[in-house]
């Protein structure tokens, strides 16, 4: 049986069960209408319930419920509706609405310049996409240029986006699996460092990561044909990197002259206290994909930004992409970077973020179901386990304690099965981020 790792199951009894109890009855009519004009999948369609009205940290459903979100997708680091944001978005529309590719134009020129000069080392050369998953496939296209190689290196359980070539390097189940295959070859996977359940065999998080360091630079000198190794700089789900693991990693890629292309499409602009979450970690990759909040919550697009040297597939098509400039949404994406330096929101997202750990440490740190609890800035999490000797994840348990969240105004993400993770906008007040903590705190207590 395949269990579902990427979030809370549509299909669980559970579920079943929450439709039955808790949606009201103007919801129920467009429940039932979505159910029937979409294709069904995983972790999607069914819904869990209708959306009528998105502001701030709170969406609303048709009858009145509200539930602050701490989900979004990873789109809401500026909240929902942010009006600066909107405010520019239409004055777009009305200055110009659209640029065919071929054609440049002063917003999308100045996003490509602002994301050169935001980003460290030599990361200069931009392609813009509509989504994560085609960045990262651009990404691994110009690895394979610049390389002349065409194997990849990534880890299982990691998540790059849903086409062929993202899934490929991907290592979630739920998207690699039955259906999909087969996938590209060449795409080569390693088991991730974890602080529990290590499958190296080991009971701690730096030695768990001292292993995976290992065997990348065991595997990438094996065949010497490697292009690029491809990962999140912090999982969302979420997994903290200890210290010194990317600067292993760095010079292991080096070492072999393998290309390091990092993953910020979830944690990148802010959401860990950094503007992007490698630089805790003091090392900059080759290629850099940002995608998810670029667009403020509102608009999609993404960005693959290479390093200057990189630039070296102008003979071929890489992206072609029909909005590959598009005026309306590189307004959207400069507009989120403007707020984000103007309201400070990175640096506030590591005061609350720390804020946010100690207290859910203080309350839960001694709670039997409880396993671990990490983050950094506003993306944290708990990891919920059927008992501490054995580690095992607490699916169902997590389950119980999402709805019973959910029955109290709170929505978020279940990821790895049993974490509870927990990523709020970095908008929100210090009183609504103690308010959903007092949420899952109860929560969990209850489930324990």
């Amino acid at each position: 049986m395949l269990v579902h790792t990427e979030g809370e199951s549509n299909t669980s009894e559970a579920r079943k069960a929450w439709l039955k109890t808790s949606i009201g009855p103007n919801s129920a009519p467009l429940l039932e209408r979505d159910a029937e004009a979409f294709l069904h999948q995983s972790l999607s369609s069914p819904c869990v319930s209708t959306i009528a009205k998105a502001e701030g940290i709170w969406i609303e459903d048709m009858d009145g419920r509200r539930y602050m979100d701490f989900h979004g997708n990873s789109v809401h680091h500026l909240g929902y509706g942010h009006p600066k944001l909107v405010a520019a978005i239409k004055q777009q529309l009305d200055d110009l609405p659209f640029a065919p590719r071929r054609f440049t134009n002063e917003p999308a020129v100045e996003l490509a310049e602002k994301l050169a000069g935001i980003t460290p080392g030599d990361l200069g050369k931009t392609l813009f996409t509509t989504g994560g998953s085609d960045a990262n496939e651009v990404a691994l296209k110009i690895a394979r240029a610049a390389t002349g190689r065409f194997k990849t290196l990534s880890f299982w359980d990691a998540f790059h986006g849903a086409g062929f070539g993202a899934a490929s390097v991907g290592g979630e189940a739920t998207f690699r699996s039955h259906i999909a295959g087969p996938l590209l070859p060449g795409t080569e996977h390693v088991a991730p460092f974890t602080p529990s359940n290590c499958a190296y065999g080991h009971k701690s998080l730096e030695a768990s990561a001292e292993a995976c360091a290992r065997m990348i630079d065991y595997v990438l000198g094996r065949d010497g044909d490697y292009c690029a190794f491809i990962a999140e700089a912090m999982r969302a789900v979420p997994n903290v990197p200890p210290p010194g693991f990317w600067k292993s990693v760095r010079e292991i890629c080096d070492k072999h002259g393998v290309l390091l292309i990092l993953d910020e499409i979830p944690t990148g602009l802010g959401k860990t206290g950094q503007m992007f979450s490698f630089q805790h970690d003091g090392i900059v990759p080759d290629i850099l994909t940002l995608g998810k909040s670029l667009g403020g919550g509102i608009l999609p697009i993404a960005a693959c930004v290479a390093r200057r040297d990189l630039d070296v597939c102008g003979d071929f098509a890489i992206g072609h992409y029909t909005h590959e400039k598009n005026p309306v949404t590189a307004r959207a994406a400069l507009t989120t970077l403007q707020i984000l330096e103007e309201e400070g929101l990175v640096e506030r997202a590591a005061e609350l973020g720390r804020h946010a750990l100690e207290r859910l440490r203080d309350a839960l740190g001694q709670v039997s179901i409880v396993g671990d609890i990490r983050g950094r800035g506003l993306m944290f999490g708990v990891e919920i386990v059927e008992d501490r000797q054995t580690m095992a994840p607490g699916i169902a348990r997590a389950e119980q304690i999402y709805y019973a969240c959910l029955e109290a105004g709170l929505s978020y993400k279940i990821s790895q099965g049993s974490v509870l993770t927990l990523s709020p906008p970095l908008t929100i007040s210090r009183e609504d981020l103690d308010r959903a903590l007092d949420i899952v705190i109860a929560a969990v207590k209850a489930a324990a």
